[in-house]
């Protein structure tokens, strides 16, 4: 059977085949390693503070510095999937897929063996911040590149689940990193976490990111690059320039969905450990606890609302999962603001209502061609996670300090605002276009 007709096959056959559950499930499990590599950073950014800026910084100030160095993490992004975009539109999805873990791997190990401040001085905020450009190049290539290289392999009617699996594989990430944090808080005193701890989850990372490596080797090239392949029909010279002429509103509802994504993750499931210790007074084995649900359930969630997108569409499930992404985030934080009695089970609560990120990447594999898929995904999501994921965590360290404790609920009600309104943008655009046909 040639490629032409496995992606014809693909697009006919509703139900997913062996092979691939199989590319879900070593793609979910290679994204969470990586991604793990990349957020472990947030949750050990107390200790990060207090080890690789002066000793006389102030305590708020070096946490803002350790955002800071996150966030240059996705400013870097751009970079990474812009370049791997172009390579996996004209060569293949799986190179790049496989590149990009690569290059996660190695910063993260580095950055568990680097010297602090009080051994080699201004030089270790310099090494920590350019490692972690480096790992903001390596998942710049890896989440767009894992969206493609999913949808592309399963039938038409089942992208929403695929997508969906593959953002909560990522998310698993985010919670093997919540319950490695929890451990070592757990099992170890403060005084022992910053002489070695700290250490710890990133050389776990970096051997692991190399498993990631190795796991990626059995997956195969989508059949629907296989098929553009065989029938010549690559983009040529540069496909950034076709989705630059003739995408643009796609690229437009892509970085607005990408920018409530972001206020989802790095807020609600990224930041809020740290913050409810700094904030609002928590111990932090109970925020870490309560990170450990929300992440889970943020796992599950992703499931749930990829399978809703795949049953009523993408854009009625976006439409109602930023509703219940807008409730529950002040109902989170109102309770932190007035004793957080309901701590953990309105986390896990919001981390599910988070699952609404599951949808977002459906939305934009579909907006583009396969032709310049990579490239527009890679390029809409990049830029928009640089410029609203790089400048959230300093921006919610400041509004916090100006605007007080629920400035974080604000910050993601904003963000699910709109997202209902490119749901209902996108609603619109298919009442239209049936009522043409």
């Amino acid at each position: 059977m040639n490629s032409s007709s496995v992606a014809a096959n693909a697009v006919i056959n509703h139900r997913l085949q062996r092979r691939d559950v199989r590319t879900l499930l070593l793609s979910a499990l290679g994204g969470a390693l990586e991604f793990y590599d990349f957020v472990v950073f947030v949750f050990f950014a107390i200790p990060l503070g207090h080890l690789f800026f002066p000793p006389a910084t102030a305590p708020w100030l070096a946490q803002l510095q350790v955002f800071g160095i996150f966030a240059a993490g996705y400013l870097a992004r751009p970079l990474g999937g812009i370049v791997m975009a172009h390579y996996g539109d004209t060569l293949g999805r799986k190179k790049m897929f496989m590149l990009s873990v690569f290059l996660m791997a190695l910063p993260t190990l580095a950055i568990g063996l680097l010297p602090v401040y009080a051994q080699i001085g201004m030089l270790a905020p310099i090494l920590l911040l350019l490692l972690r450009v480096v790992q903001g190049i390596a998942v710049g290539g890896e989440v767009p590149g894992a969206w493609v290289f999913v949808a592309e392999h399963v039938p038409a009617k089942r992208v929403g689940f695929a997508c969906a699996s593959l953002t909560s594989g990522l998310t698993i990430g985010i919670l093997i990193g919540s319950l490695v944090a929890a451990a070592i808080n757990r099992g170890m005193t403060p005084e022992a976490i910053l002489q070695y701890g700290w250490r710890l989850p990133f050389l776990f990372g970096g051997v692991f990111g190399f498993v990631a490596v190795w796991l990626r080797r059995w997956l195969s090239e989508t059949p629907v690059f296989e098929a553009m392949h065989a029938r010549k029909e690559l983009a040529g010279g540069l496909p950034l320039m076709q989705v630059f002429k003739h995408h643009l509103p796609a690229v437009l509802r892509s970085m607005l969905v990408t920018w409530m994504l972001t206020a989802a993750i790095v807020v609600m499931i990224l930041m809020t450990p740290t913050l409810v210790q700094s904030v609002f007074h928590l111990a932090p084995q109970r925020a870490f606890l309560g990170n450990n649900l929300a992440s889970f359930s943020l796992a599950i969630g992703c499931l749930c609302y990829g399978w809703l997108a795949d049953r009523i569409g993408a854009a009625k499930a976006l439409l109602f999962g930023a509703i219940a992404l807008l409730a529950c985030s002040y109902a989170l934080y109102l309770d932190l603001q007035h004793g957080a009695t309901h701590f953990e089970a309105l986390y896990t609560l919001a981390g599910f209502a988070v699952g609404v990120v599951g949808v977002v990447p459906t939305i934009m594999v579909t907006a583009f061609p396969p032709a310049v898929r990579f490239s527009g995904l890679s390029f809409s999501y990049n830029i928009a996670y640089a410029l609203f994921g790089g400048l959230t965590p300093p921006l919610i360290g400041l509004l916090v300090t100006g605007f007080g404790p629920l400035a974080p609920a604000h910050y993601v009600a904003i963000t699910a605002v709109i997202g209902m309104a490119v749901a209902w943008a996108l609603m619109a655009g298919d009442r239209e276009a049936t009522a043409k046909s």
